[in-house]
């Protein structure tokens, strides 16, 4: 009889639920060229009740496909996770500009995510023309739904349409207290239109409308200019040293007091 295979105890968090960590390797920064990166992927022994992920979330966790991860780079510490306490935020005139602008011509559908042809070329579209493709081959069905529709928490997707057809999706993994938002794609044809501004700004009257105290936007970092964006949203919260520090307009740029 074949020997059932055990799993070293080193590599299974305790937990509710438990985790098991798939992979544990460094490998080249997919953020900041020449660095070094470690994260850690994890999956939970189920499907992750609405507290429990929002537990993750505090802790600085990103969900990608069925796995979570959060950086443990040996020599790096350059990402900080980012968030909105929605009741706080102030839009700028831009960003007003753009909801407004996004409400006039833009419809929002929500729903479970799905993985479809029509969304695989949208999703490869926008890499390509917007220069973040990387070099790296189109994304394929298979691909798109293990990275974005296969998941370990609840997941909901935002569907944009303007003038009678799909020009962008959002998803978007929803917790007790934090909304995270996951990825963002468009047509690069409708960038006139703001739709990445639109997204978030439309995720913070999801949360509102939801009684939910944070949206999530993942990692923020300084050195990074595609994640400079983030940085706009104000006032917000960066996880530095295990603690969450507020950081407004004036500091905006980079990291708050006594972080790194």
């Amino acid at each position: 009889m074949t020997e059932p295979h055990v799993v070293p105890k080193a590599r299974i968090i305790s937990g509710k639920p438990p985790e098991l960590i798939v992979y544990d390797e460094q490998q080249p920064c997919p953020y900041l060229n020449g660095r070094v990166a470690e994260l850690p992927l994890r999956i939970p022994a189920r499907r992750l009740e609405r507290d429990e992920f929002d537990e993750r979330l505090e802790n600085g966790d990103r969900r990608q496909g069925i796995f979570l991860y959060r950086t443990a780079c040996p020599s790096c510490n350059a990402c900080e996770p980012i968030r909105i306490e929605v009741d706080q935020f102030e839009p700028s005139r831009s960003q007003r500009r753009a909801w407004a602008r996004g409400n006039h011509e833009i419809t929002t559908e929500i729903g479970e995510p799905i993985a479809d042809e029509e969304r695989v070329s949208l999703y490869n579209r926008h890499k390509q023309l917007r220069g973040l493709s990387g070099g790296r081959e189109d994304i394929d069905l298979r691909g798109y739904r293990e990275f974005l529709v296969m998941t370990c928490c609840e997941t909901i997707e935002l569907r944009y349409h303007a003038h009678g057809r799909l020009i962008g999706i959002a998803l978007a993994d929803r917790g007790e207290r934090g909304l995270s938002a996951v990825y963002c794609f468009y047509d690069p044809a409708a960038e006139s239109l703001g739709v990445g501004t639109y997204s978030i700004l439309k995720q913070i009257e999801l949360c509102k409308n939801w009684r939910i105290k944070y949206l999530y936007l993942g990692l923020y970092i300084a050195e990074c200019t595609k994640m400079a964006y983030k940085a706009h949203f104000l006032p917000h919260e960066r996880l530095v040293d295990g603690a969450w520090q507020r950081v407004e307009g004036s500091r905006a740029g980079r990291s708050p007091e006594g972080g790194r």
